[in-house]
């Protein structure tokens, strides 16, 4: 692989694959799931698009475990997501494997933002991120990554969102190896850890971080000051700046993802640490522990770390 691209495999004790390295494509609305919920139908079938037919095979039950992924619990889905009254929140999530960690995977979640339990929330968002595998990047190219990425963000109103390199776990069984995980968080930089469920509870219109692949939308990017304003502050050449047709933008740090292995001297680029303090001031704080953090007040301090571990 290239060099950029580390090969990580972490098995649990009876040699399940629980977490791979891959790369996640995610996107945060503060928008209501009746109102997004086309767009993110949209959003999902040109992910079907981009890659191999059947690749998703499996459909995480609500009351837990997996169904095949044939047509007849496609169109169960299609019916979840777009004709069924969400009364709270909905959460999808589709796979490509049930015993293992598969490269591709879709999740989503939704909530409905007039309901009591969110109406004064100011954070609680809808959420969707779609996986692929690294062989994919290695395969397709950078190139066909953003503009698969660019594609989806055309379909979805995002305040935030963003494309890295990242610890692919699509179910929760990460736990037994869970120590590995964070020392291989602490290790790789440039390799995002993400729980979209309890993160989309929280983000609001803040930003989680700076990324290979960087969304600003409505109203996140007019709190940067719009277009100009970032056009003005980001000096730096290697940061592209792509507007999209809605008014939100694309900031493209560079050509390839990188995991930034501390191990090998590996330092964030000059560029990633501008796009990492300009977003410092909207970086928000997650209440929630647990995950591949601690589980008290110490996990607090550890997740405030990460989030920030690339500002100077």
């Amino acid at each position: 692989m290239n060099e950029r691209v580390p090969v990580i495999r972490v098995r649990a004790n009876n040699g399940r694959l629980v977490t791979r390295e891959g790369l996640i494509l995610c996107f945060f609305m503060r928008r209501s799931h009746e109102e997004v919920a086309p767009a993110v139908w949209r959003a999902l079938q040109t992910y079907r698009r981009a890659i191999r037919p059947q690749t998703l095979s499996w459909y995480v039950a609500s009351e837990g475990g997996f169904l095949p992924l044939d047509e007849e619990r496609w169109e169960q889905a299609r019916q979840e997501m777009l004709e069924r009254p969400c009364r709270l929140s909905l959460s999808l999530q589709l796979q490509q494997h049930y015993d293992d960690a598969g490269g591709y995977n879709f999740e989503c979640h939704g909530r409905r933002l007039d309901a009591p339990l969110f109406s004064r929330d100011e954070n609680t968002t809808c959420a969707v991120s779609f996986t692929l595998p690294t062989e994919y990047l290695m395969e397709q190219g950078p190139a066909q990554v953003r503009a698969l990425a660019l594609e989806l963000a055309r379909e979805l109103p995002f305040s935030f969102g963003y494309a890295s390199l990242a610890l692919i776990t699509p179910t929760l069984d990460w736990y037994a190896a869970r120590e590995t995980v964070r020392d291989l968080r602490d290790r790789y930089l440039g390799l995002d850890v993400y729980h979209l469920e309890q993160t989309s509870r929280v983000l609001g219109i803040r930003a989680r971080g700076a990324y290979w692949l960087t969304f600003l939308g409505a109203p996140l990017l007019g709190q940067l000051g719009g277009h100009n304003s970032l056009r003005q502050r980001l000096t730096h050449p290697d940061i592209s700046m792509q507007p999209l047709d809605d008014g939100s933008v694309l900031l493209t740090r560079s050509e390839w993802p990188e995991a930034i292995d501390t191990a090998r001297n590996q330092r964030p680029s000059p560029q990633l640490l501008a796009l990492a303090q300009l977003l410092e001031p909207f970086l928000y704080e997650e209440e929630l522990t647990g995950w591949f953090f601690h589980d008290d007040r110490e996990g607090m301090e550890d997740m405030r770390r990460w989030i920030r571990r690339l500002i100077p």
